[in-house]
């Protein structure tokens, strides 16, 4: 498991991963995509 901890700081600090960061901070800060993204959670989790 600390393996894969490992692999996933390293992609945070390669120039993609704080691309990605970056885009995921944008859509967690707009309402819409945060609403969106709760309804996806409750859905998988099976909470209608």
């Amino acid at each position: 498991m600390s393996g894969l901890i490992n692999r996933i700081k390293e992609f945070s600090r390669s120039p993609q991963g704080r691309k990605a960061v970056d885009s995921a901070r944008r859509a967690a800060a707009d309402p819409r995509k945060r609403a969106q993204a709760m309804r996806l959670l409750r859905r998988l989790r099976g909470r209608h």
